[in-house]
């Protein structure tokens, strides 16, 4: 019985964790992936915890009973939790309030549950031994759960699945302690109808949950969704609209197949065509292939080296047919190779030299994305530049975000590089902006390839008029250690409605 007590304190503990790891992971998910979801959600947390011990001072009788309630409760609150979230984003004008309350709620019935077990439990261990090894296990427990989220439980199970998995745990806990303790619970056969209600339900929504997920996203996301996977770095979402496909990974839209050749196409030949029989090129991003596929058509090219931090999309790029079709097949050619890991890392590591330079990162919206648009990343990107080549970088709407785009050309320019900024209407983002950097100015070219569809010398020179609205303002430089770029770009963002 003394085991069988410890263990289940560590299993409350590694459910208490989960669920806070699952709010903090849903919340980046919708409203955006910030390090303030997560400090905010872990404060919030936390806090209830507290009011939760505070509380459990108020249950002086039957606290067996008590007990197992709020393991209940908290297998339904907890369960159903990211199910309930994903589903209500789409009707409830006051998320953020729903969520904090959520976390609140869950957050007090967790803070109840050492408190009360420890008191159950006082009459069975000696005080220090009690104190020592249900704390023990239940910082075991924590540990358990903040390695077994990210390396397991997100790749595999996915949020909503992970909510019910460990909703169970909750449940299968309370039926332990019903047997148990049967002779001290009031009520058992009720609270034990319960529980097995509780249990099927948990279990039903398990099986489910993969339906519940796809209502969820073919409502949140226009068109119908045919692929939708949670990675350890993030949310990749595939639907299916009249005009073709949508990309979108953490809810942001990444490309429209409609329209991403303008895009692609923008972002790789000016500085491609400004080099002289380019041979090397490195692509930073760009997991979808579809920047490669646009290199590959410059026949002087005989090595594309791509570095994506997941894996997850490369290989989805690599191996479904619809992708494979719109990107060309661009992974299976022998001049291409892919290395899956953080572009920064690896670019500090790296000595080799590279005619053209593509980073299609996504936006700043986080410190960790933030991080590779720092001065210390872009003195690592002058290193691996020819004196003669080029690089470009994709860096936002300067029509929305005017701040962040020309914080980009400030930081660049502190790092050494001559820039040559320009712009372009994307029907599917509106106006977005580019830097091609250099030891010179970015030469208006005409060498592109025949089978372009919107680029063109005369197109380049437009693209690098910028209109009294969005054009140059101060900025400061964006460093690993004030991140403003990142503080621009969210307050730029926030306040813009299409």
């Amino acid at each position: 019985m003394r085991y069988l007590l410890l263990i289940s304190v560590f299993v409350i503990a590694t459910c208490g964790l989960i669920y806070e790891l699952v709010a903090g992971t849903l919340a980046s998910y919708i409203l955006g992936d910030s390090v303030t979801q997560f400090s905010t959600i872990i404060g919030a947390y936390l806090f209830s915890m507290g009011i939760g011990s505070f509380l459990s001072k108020y249950f002086q009788r039957n606290l067996i009973t008590v007990f197992v309630r709020i393991e209940l409760l908290i297998a339904l609150v907890g369960g159903f939790g990211a199910a309930f979230l994903f589903w209500a984003f789409q009707w409830v004008t006051s998320f953020q309030l729903l969520l904090y309350f959520q976390v609140g709620l869950t957050g007090i019935m967790v803070g109840l549950e050492i408190p009360l077990l420890m008191r159950i439990l006082q009459d069975k261990f000696e005080f220090k031994d009690l104190v020592s090894q249900i704390f023990t296990f239940d910082y075991i427990g924590a540990l358990f759960a903040s390695l077994l989220f990210p390396l397991l439980l997100i790749p595999y199970l996915g949020l909503i699945r992970t909510s019910f998995f460990f909703g169970m745990l909750n449940a299968g806990v309370a039926l332990w302690a019903v047997f148990m303790f049967k002779e001290e619970i009031r009520g058992r056969k009720a609270i034990l109808s319960a529980n097995v209600m509780v249990l099927l339900a948990l279990v039903a929504g398990f099986a489910f949950s993969g339906n519940i997920q796809k209502n969820s996203e073919n409502q949140a996301y226009e068109g119908n969704v045919i692929y939708a996977k949670s990675t350890p770095y993030q949310r990749i979402v595939l639907a299916r609209v009249k005009s073709g496909l949508r990309l979108f990974l953490n809810g942001n839209l990444q490309f429209n197949s409609l329209d991403e050749y303008r895009y692609h196409e923008a972002l790789v030949h000016p500085i491609l065509a400004a080099v002289e029989n380019p041979r090397k090129v490195l692509v930073l991003g760009g997991g979808d292939g579809l920047a490669v596929r646009e290199i590959l058509k410059y026949p002087t090219v005989d090595s594309i080296l791509l570095v994506d931090l997941d894996p997850a999309m490369t290989r989805l790029f690599t191996t479904n047919p619809l992708l494979t079709a719109l990107n060309d097949s661009s992974f299976y050619s022998p001049k291409v190779r892919v290395i899956n890991g953080d572009a920064f890392q690896w670019i500090r590591r790296d000595s080799s030299l590279f005619d053209c330079v593509i980073i299609d990162f996504p936006d700043p919206s986080n410190y960790s994305l933030g991080k590779l648009y720092s001065l210390s990343f872009y003195h690592e990107l002058k290193r691996i530049l020819k004196p003669e080549g080029f690089g470009v970088i994709q860096s936002t709407s300067p029509y929305v975000a005017r701040k962040s785009f020309w914080c980009v050309k400030h930081t660049l320019e502190a790092a050494g590089f001559v820039c040559s900024p320009y712009h372009t209407y994307l029907p599917s983002f509106g106006d977005w902006g580019f830097l091609a950097v250099g030891n010179r100015i970015l030469p208006v070219s005409e060498n592109y390839p025949a089978n372009t569809r919107f680029i063109s010398g005369n197109t380049l020179e437009q693209m690098m008029h910028f209109p009294l609205d969005i054009e140059e303002v101060e900025t400061d430089i964006n460093r690993l250690n004030n991140q403003a770029l990142v503080q621009y770009f969210e307050k730029e963002w926030a306040v813009f409605t299409p």
